[in-house]
C-alpha cells in the first residue's frame, strides 16, 4: 500500500442517496487536479466484475451537483460476495492501471471495500452515502438532510388535512434498521409518538396517551413511525390503535422512496463535496483504508474494518426531548 496511487476509480453502492452525484463531481475534479486519472465504475461493484469502467474527465460531471440520484448507477452485487468475483474486479481494475479506490455507499458497500482491500492490497476510501444516518464515525451522512427534509414537507401537508378533519395520521417513513429519519422528523413536525427500531415500541403507552388525548379533545395526532419498528409498519400500528380506540379517525400515509430521490439540500451538496474532495486528499497523502466522515464540523476519518463494527447510537436525551415536547 505503499506504491504512490496514479490512477483511481469512484463507485456508488448500495440505496442511492441525494448528494452522491455532488460527491462524484468532487473526487472527479479533485484526483484531475492532482494529476490523476479518474475513472467512473458503473452500477457498484457489479461494473468492477463485469468490466463497466469508462474514463472521466472534468465535463463527465458537469452540470450533476443539483441532481438526485447517482450518474454511475448502483446496484448489489452477489459475485462479490465470493472471492472469485473479487479476483475478476481486481483483473478488471489491474488492466487500466487503477490502483486506489473511492467507495460511495453505506456499512455494507464498506464492508466489501475491506474485505477487497486486504485481498488485493488496492487502497479504499469510503464515503458514507445513505439517508439512514446510521454509520458511526460522522455526525451526518451523505443524503439524511434531504430526505428528512422530504419527509418533513410531506408530514407539515398531513397534518393540515388531519387539522381539517380531526383525524389520527401514522405515518411510515424509511428506516430499516436505523430510526433517524423517523426521530427528526417526528420532532420537526411536533409528532405525538415516534416509533423507531432501536426502541421497544409499548403499545399500551401509546394508547394510553391517545386516549387522555381524546378526553381532553386533542383530536390532532400524528405518530412517526420507522419502517423497521419491531412492532411494524404504520398499517400494523394503525390496525391494533382501531381495535382498541374504534372512535378514533385514523389514516395511513406511507411516505416510501419519495425520500430517496429529489434535489440534495444545500446541505447535503457542502458535505459530498467537502467529503469527495478530502477522499481524494486521503489517497493522495497515502491516507487509506478509511472513511471520511465529519465530526464537530471537522473532517474525521475512521479505519474501515472499524466502521463495519459499529452503529451509530440514538441517545436518550433525543429519547426525553419527544416525551416533553408532545405533552
Amino acid at each position: 500500500m505503499k506504491q504512490k496511487v496514479t490512477k483511481i476509480g469512484i463507485l456508488s453502492s448500495g440505496g442511492d442517496s441525494p448528494g452522491m452525484n455532488a460527491a462524484i463531481r468532487a473526487v472527479v475534479r479533485t484526483g484531475i487536479h492532482h494529476g490523476l486519472e479518474v475513472f467512473g465504475i458503473m452500477r457498484g461493484y457489479s461494473g468492477m466484475v463485469e468490466d463497466d469502467i469508462i474514463k472521466m474527465e472534468s465535463r463527465s460531471v458537469a452540470n450533476i451537483i443539483q441532481r438526485g440520484g447517482t450518474i454511475l448507477k448502483t446496484a448489489r452485487c452477489k459475485d462479490f460476495f465470493e472471492y472469485e468475483g473479487r479476483k475478476k474486479a481486481y483483473n478488471n481494475l489491474k488492466k487500466r492501471g487503477i490502483n486506489g479506490l473511492v467507495i460511495l455507499g453505506g456499512d455494507g458497500s464498506f464492508r466489501g471495500a475491506q474485505i477487497f482491500s486486504s485481498e488485493f492490497d488496492i487502497p479504499c476510501i469510503g464515503l458514507p452515502g445513505t439517508i439512514d444516518k446510521d454509520i458511526a464515525g460522522t455526525d451526518f451522512t451523505i443524503g439524511f438532510d434531504t430526505a428528512v427534509n422530504t419527509a418533513v414537507e410531506a408530514i407539515d401537508k398531513i397534518r393540515d388535512t388531519a387539522d381539517a378533519h380531526d383525524r389520527l395520521f401514522v405515518i411510515e417513513v424509511m428506516g430499516r434498521d436505523a430510526g433517524y429519519i423517523a426521530l427528526h422528523s417526528g420532532i420537526a413536525t411536533g409528532a405525538e409518538n415516534i416509533l423507531i427500531p432501536e426502541r421497544k415500541t409499548v403499545m399500551n403507552d401509546i394508547l394510553d396517551s391517545l386516549e387522555e388525548k381524546e378526553k381532553r379533545q386533542k383530536l390532532v395526532n400524528l405518530i412517526v413511525v420507522a419502517e423497521g419498528d419491531e412492532f411494524g409498519g404504520a398499517q400494523e400500528v394503525a390496525n391494533v390503535i382501531k381495535k382498541k380506540l374504534p372512535n378514533l379517525e385514523i389514516r395511513v400515509a406511507i411516505l416510501g422512496h419519495i425520500q430517496r430521490g429529489g434535489s440534495p439540500t444545500c446541505m447535503d451538496r457542502l458535505l459530498a463535496s467537502r467529503m469527495g474532495y478530502h477522499a481524494v486528499e486521503c489517497l493522495v497523502e497515502g491516507k487509506h483504508n478509511v472513511f471520511v466522515g465529519i465530526v464537530n464540523n471537522k473532517m474525521h476519518y475512521t479505519p474501515l474494518n472499524e466502521a463495519v463494527k459499529k452503529k451509530q447510537v440514538i441517545s436518550q436525551e433525543w429519547m426525553k426531548i419527544v416525551k416533553i415536547l408532545s405533552t
